[in-house]
């Protein structure tokens, strides 16, 4: 027997209903389920239920009152590890395909009973508050948009099932739809529409939802009933536009539920509840997870899987790091604090039902069903599911922005009671959100981080309450600093173990990031810094780099694809891989710029055809271009320009990019061999700060000779001399230049072999060995100009003029006699002939000359092209320290420049 109250206004201003709405009052809010029972018996089960909207003003009043007696059988809800709990969110029911899916999904589980929560259909809940606001406004559109609802849930139904569920669905769906145009007619004329009856309206995606979804399953063999969730869950609204649960009256509404409708499917509708007062609300944000959530523990069950369209949890916003990875647990309070910090995890409010049953939640993808998800619960079960996970403190980074700081700072502050109240009371007063607090220890001063949008309330509040302070100097300023972010770490226990804040530090500060305030809560679960805006997602980078992988990635800019630069990324193509693999080093070449064309990519070129690239899609180079190019990526916090040109326009642009932040690494010797002040520039600015600027094999190639020079001064040792044989081709044509050959025939071979440069005048000219030795004398504490050092030139005088190279070679024989008296001289003497420089540190001075060493000299037993260098120091003074190998040569070149960009990645944290 099924009766009905009369609607009775309780004011003689009664709000304007139609007959419809009133038949929409008395049928929707009992599930047509209910409505089927026959009498039977003389027990009854009597459930009253009452619904109320109200507007503004209380004395207008509708009530709409309901009875249902019903003849059934009661059963008991068996709670517990039986059960488990699904929720599906509107993407994974967002057509007909994919609620079938869905179908599938809840059937293969091998659970023993399961609930399942479900959204309504992806963008149906935007559409109904759009229903909403159209009637608010007068805007007769809300007709064309409600047919439009309608549609979509016809269109689909169709799609999933027939015969008597499509017509007992499209019946239900078409009363809904007369009852809402009613219900919108009301709200039209009105021009207001209460948060109850938002609500009610809003919450019929969901009804519809799950009605569709328990029909597939039906239909597919397995027998489930549906819920309208507004039946069981009681939730109180607090004034935060949230709700708090009644778990109480829940749990005993729950039980009457399954009393009359025993399965083991059910299917709920999310996001819709009911208030003590039986009153149609909704659970505001994230509604239908938090519904998941309560279920759960209603049910007790054994876990709760929230589906969604991601493998789980990343390690960071996988739009900003790349390289985020899945994690495989979290704890609660994990989740907790990422979620806070802007991830999209869950709702803090989520995790709150499950916690006191240890109900693990497990966040899953729909769409990859082979992916086991992340498991969110307790630590003591993280520890033995995986033993390995005690050593990885830090899990994840997140970031908020869009923030603003305010800074109070000012000497009267210090042990003052009440200062922190009173300006926290003057946020709340502007009901302003604050998302970060730090105060130093000397009381001096307070910041705090607010959204941008709210800030200058905030400002004006405090500066106004403050006024006098300020006036009379106890307080300096009300400062704001606007366009912020705010970077956390996130991780159990991290806060306790040594070296975790100084490791997320030192990866900003290596990245050339300015820290503006920092919290860390006693929890020991974040470490947070608040930063500029801009560097937002380059820090995310560098700190996840850094933390969570042990690995450093690193944009790279080639600039020069020469015969040495082509043959260095040559070598990065084949050792990218093993990089990666084993050091954890992952090297992206995001430009590679020539004189002519340029190449970039923002995902990092691929090496393997980067010579084709560059003819299909290169650009014209511009310089300034290609830095924004390479260096403006804030998906890599770490950038690096490979200079292997041998221009010096481009050398002097070193300075300005190490002030940028960018590392710098060159062959190019003009910039540490020009200027003086502008070498003791840079080399400061290598000092100040975490940019670092390497230059190898700018003297020897490939052979360590800066580095040899920097670790003896270094431990202390004292520079005597440093001498040389530092030129690949002088070296090649002294060690041929013997057994009656003559010097121009020797110098062709050195040519035709590729020895030399196009013209072999820039070798002979000597200037080349002594920017090697202006180097030298400048890294051992000289400072002495190119100018200062006097130069043995080969190139005979009258040959200088020579208009080509050609033309020199032709006429360099008409002085072979001359070069040869001087090697049979040598020769006679029991000596041979070397091109060498010197670094005379003791008379603080430089040569490069041709001088005759004995037969037995380490620089006489030279052969090819190779390099010596003899340091002789202090410790090294009787037997000095000898360097020799390949002095010149793409391979032996490009390969130091590559030991470079290593030693590079080595700084910047990769593992050695």
């Amino acid at each position: 027997m099924v009766s009905f109250c009369p609607v009775t206004p309780q004011s003689s201003s009664s709000f304007p209903i139609s007959n419809n709405t009133s038949h929409f009052l008395r049928r929707s809010y009992i599930p047509q389920s209910q409505c089927q029972f026959s009498l039977h018996s003389s027990s009854f089960l009597r459930n009253g239920v009452n619904l109320r909207w109200e507007r503004e003003s209380p004395a207008t009043r509708i009530h709409a009152s309901l009875t249902v007696d019903v003849a059934v059988e009661e059963k008991k809800l068996p709670k517990g590890d039986t059960w488990s709990v699904h929720k599906f969110g509107g993407t994974c029911v967002g057509s007909s395909a994919r609620i079938n899916n869905v179908a599938e999904v809840i059937i293969n589980d091998d659970s023993e009973r399961k609930l399942v929560v479900v959204s309504a259909m992806s963008k149906v809940t935007d559409m109904m508050y759009d229903l909403i606001h159209k009637a608010q406004s007068r805007d007769e559109s809300y007709k064309s948009a409600l047919d439009a609802v309608a549609e979509k849930h016809s269109l689909t139904a169709h799609d999933l099932f027939d015969g008597p569920d499509l017509a007992t669905f499209l019946s239900n769906l078409h009363q809904d739809i007369s009852n809402l145009k009613a219900m919108l007619q009301a709200i039209y004329i009105a021009g207001h529409a209460t948060e109850s009856f938002t609500d009610f309206v809003v919450g019929h995606g969901e009804l519809w939802s799950a009605q569709m979804l328990s029909f597939v399953i039906r239909k597919k063999g397995t027998e489930c009933k549906w819920m309208d969730t507004r039946e069981v869950l009681i939730v109180n609204p607090t004034g935060a536009d949230q709700v708090d649960p009644d778990y109480l009256e829940s749990e005993q509404r729950l039980d009457k539920w399954y009393s009359l409708n025993s399965s083991k499917v059910i299917i709920a509708t999310g996001f819709i509840a009911s208030t003590p007062q039986n009153i149609p609300t909704t659970l505001k944000r994230d509604g239908s997870d938090f519904s998941a959530a309560i279920m759960g523990a209603l049910f007790r069950a054994r876990q709760v899987t929230i589906w969604t369209d991601v493998d789980g949890v990343y390690s960071a916003d996988p739009r900003k790091v790349s390289d985020a990875v899945i994690l495989k647990t979290l704890s609660y309070q994990e989740a907790w604090e990422m979620s806070y910090f802007g991830a999209n995890v869950l709702h803090p409010r989520t995790i709150i039902p499950v916690i006191q049953y240890g109900i693990p939640i497990i966040i899953r993808n729909i769409f990859n069903t082979s992916a086991s998800g992340t498991k969110i619960c307790h630590p003591s079960l993280i520890e033995n599911e995986d033993k390995k996970i005690l050593k990885d403190y830090v899990k994840g980074f997140t970031t908020i922005d869009n923030l603003a700081l305010i800074n109070v700072e000012g000497t009267g502050m210090a042990g003052v009671p009440g200062t922190a109240s009173t300006i926290f009371s003057a946020v709340k007063d502007v009901g302003a959100n604050v998302i970060m607090i730090s105060q130093a220890s000397s009381e001096h001063s307070i910041c705090f981080a607010v959204p941008e949008k709210e800030v200058k309330a905030v400002a004006e509040a405090l500066e106004s309450i403050f006024q006098n302070a300020l006036y009379a100097g106890r307080l300096s300023q009300v400062a704001v600093v606007p366009n912020c972010s705010i970077l956390a770490a996130v991780g159990q226990k991290m806060a306790s173990t040594p070296g975790v804040s100084a490791t997320l530090f030192s990866a900003l500060a290596k990245a050339n990031i300015n820290i503006l305030a920092i919290a860390q809560g006693c929890s020991e679960y974040n470490v947070t810094v608040v930063l500029k805006r801009e560097d937002s997602i380059r820090a995310l980078r560098a700190v996840h780099s850094r933390f969570y992988h042990s690995q450093t990635t690193i944009a790279v800019g080639i600039i020069g694809p020469g015969l040495i630069g082509s043959t260095l990324l040559d070598q990065l193509r084949d050792q990218a891989a093993t990089l990666k693999e084993e050091s954890k080093i992952d090297l992206r070449v995001m430009g590679i710029m020539g004189s002519k064309l340029m190449l970039l990519d923002d995902s990092g070129i691929n090496l393997e055809k980067w010579r084709e690239l560059r003819e299909e899609k290169g650009e014209v180079a511009n310089l300034e271009k290609f830095l924004q190019y390479v260096h403006g990526n804030h998906f890599i916090p770490n950038t690096v320009l490979v200079d292997c040109t041998s221009d010096s326009v481009i050398a002097s642009n070193y300075d300005d990019w190490l002030r940028k932040g960018i590392h710098v690494i060159t062959p190019n010797k003009k910039a540490n061999s020009g200027p003086l002040n502008e070498y003791l520039r840079l080399r400061a600015l290598q000092r100040q700060s975490y940019t670092h600027y390497f230059y190898e094999a700018t003297v020897g190639a490939g052979l360590p000779i800066i580095g040899t020079l920097r670790g003896l001064l270094e431990t202390g040792d004292k520079i005597l001399q440093i001498e040389g044989i530092f030129s690949g081709t002088l070296s090649y044509i002294f060690n041929n230049f013997k057994d009656g050959r003559v010097f121009s025939e020797v110098v062709a071979e050195a040519k035709e072999a590729g020895y030399t440069e196009p013209d072999p005048r820039d070798d002979l000219s000597g200037t080349d060995v002594a920017r090697k030795v202006i180097i030298l004398a400048r890294e051992s504490g000289l400072k002495l100009e190119l100018s200062d050092i006097p130069i043995e030139n080969l190139v005979p005088g009258p040959l200088s003029a020579c208009a080509s190279a050609q033309e020199f070679m032709q006429k360099l024989p008409q002085f072979d006699q001359e070069f040869t008296k001087k090697q049979e001289d040598a020769d006679t003497a029991g000596e041979v002939l070397r091109y060498v420089g010197v670094v005379d540190v003791a008379n603080q001075k430089g040569t490069v000359e041709l001088r005759r060493y004995k037969k037995d000299h380490p620089f006489a037993q030279l052969s090819g092209s190779d390099n010596i260098i003899a340091f002789t120091t202090r410790r090294y003074k009787n037997h000095p320290l000898i360097i020799r190998g390949p002095g010149a040569g793409a391979q032996v070149t490009a390969g130091g420049i590559f030991s470079d960009i290593l030693r590079l990645a080595s700084y910047l944290g990769a593992p050695s």
